[in-house]
């Protein structure tokens, strides 16, 4: 089969198109004929190996999928060969005609929904869904300040909060970016390059503080944020795009009482309630149009590098896609 191999991270041309054995499903698994993959920050800073991939080098990149079940593994129950669906790959692999998927990742896409679209969500929309409704309680009245509101787990999680009742303060990198963010449903956006976000923020709360820090940026920002947020405020970080967290991590939350989580998806029990209620409330949202999923380009599929390039100039408000088999 076709897959892009990235053959030796921070290189300067280390995405290639090769040939590579097709993946064989094991117990629990199936085997997925891809029809469009993701792109995603991750993908990036695996490239790059800011954020390196326990698996190692070379490896076939791609953590987002969407395609048709060509084979199915032992113990595998509730699907079929010729199944419609898409999945995260904890693994990667989705760079590639073909790959391996855990039978309990799987998101069965409805007649309707094109595989473009499938490809999408499976990673942005439902880690937006689980930061506001799992390792946190998102409710009416709630502010919520959310940094890259611009980018695809930006203008997910801007809609759900807005769904939920609250109210979301965002902030970008990158003029230009706010437009779609304000056209989802956020109050209000800043370009920190432009403007002090915490002056911003404590302004539109009266000096009151935000009730919750949605982060994926780290390092410096994340640092000032905390002046930004009330006592006994909750923080949930899901990357570091700017970097870790500064050591000085501990003595932010102690002075004002705050609670802190780091999520990752992975991490979510794929059997639990709040599993299936964010898928149904995901794919149910994508189908009935209250949860708008915006695909900004498609890329071919020999175009994976300028696909990773474009994502990494923090110039894309939305999602990029490559279109590996399109159906």
């Amino acid at each position: 089969m076709r897959a892009i191999l990235i053959t030796a991270p921070a290189g300067g041309d280390n995405l290639n198109v090769t040939e590579a054995p097709a993946p064989t499903p094991g117990h629990g698994e199936v085997l997925i004929d891809v029809a469009y993959c993701g792109c995603n920050f991750a993908d990036t800073m695996i490239a790059k190996e800011t954020y390196p991939h326990p698996k190692g080098y070379p490896l076939i990149g791609g953590l987002e999928i969407s395609g048709r079940i060509a084979e199915v593994g032992p113990d595998v129950r509730g699907f079929a060969v010729g199944d419609a669906v898409a999945s995260f790959l904890e693994e990667a692999g989705g760079f590639a005609d073909q790959c391996v998927a855990p039978a309990e990742r799987l998101v069965a896409i409805p007649d309707g929904m094109g595989l473009n679209v499938a490809a999408s969500f499976p990673l942005q929309a439902l880690t937006a869904w689980h930061l506001l409704h799992n390792v946190s309680v998102t409710k009416p009245g709630d502010v919520i300040l959310l940094h890259a509101v611009g980018g695809g787990v930006g203008l997910l999680a801007t809609q759900f909060a807005v769904h939920a009742g609250a109210t979301v303060i965002g902030t970008v990198g990158t003029r230009g970016k706010e437009k779609c963010a304000l056209e989802f449903g956020a109050a209000m956006v800043v370009n920190r390059e432009e403007e002090d976000f915490v002056a911003a923020a404590m302004a539109f709360t009266g000096g009151n503080g935000v009730d919750e820090i949605v982060d994926s940026t780290g390092a410096s920002i994340l640092d000032r944020s905390f002046a930004t947020i009330r006592k006994l405020g909750h923080v949930v970080s899901f990357g570091e795009a700017e970097g870790r967290p500064f050591p000085n991590l501990w003595e932010r939350l102690m002075s004002k009482s705050l609670t802190f989580t780091r999520f990752h998806l992975g991490h979510v029990d794929f059997a639990s309630d709040a599993w299936r209620k964010s898928v149904d409330e995901v794919v149910g949202g994508v189908m009935a149009g209250a949860l708008r999923i915006r695909i900004e380009e498609t890329f071919p599929f020999e175009k994976a590098g300028a696909m990773l390039e474009r994502l990494a100039s923090r110039q894309v408000s939305g999602k990029l896609i490559l279109a590996v088999n399109p159906l």
